[in-house]
């Protein structure tokens, strides 16, 4: 019983780190015209989104918008591949098998 226990304080403690590194992780994607640049935290959380001035008029609205959608989505999936690789190997010492990850 005793080693169970030490066994999942030392996964707790594995998981906690996990966490520290993703929050501290910075993924940065750019779009393809340099209009917009947004970083991303592993854990997932916006950090900053810089758009280049030339693109801050009426007439570039739309295609602003939907370059920051195209880079927003890009930085999600992304910090959630980095998150996977940083959590495969805790899913593996706790004995879980969960496809994708």
């Amino acid at each position: 019983m005793f080693d169970k226990a030490k066994q999942l304080y030392q996964l707790q403690k594995e998981a906690r780190d996990v966490q520290k590194e993703l929050k501290s992780t910075e993924i940065e994607v750019k779009s393809n015209n340099g209009a917009v640049t947004v970083i991303f935290s592993g854990d997932q959380h916006i950090k900053s989104v810089d758009i280049d001035e030339g693109w801050l008029s009426t007439d570039k609205k739309r295609e602003l918008e939907q370059e920051i959608v195209k880079v927003v989505g890009e930085a999600i999936n992304r910090s959630q591949a980095v998150a996977a690789e940083k959590t495969k190997k805790l899913m593996g010492d706790m004995g879980l098998n969960i496809p994708g990850m």
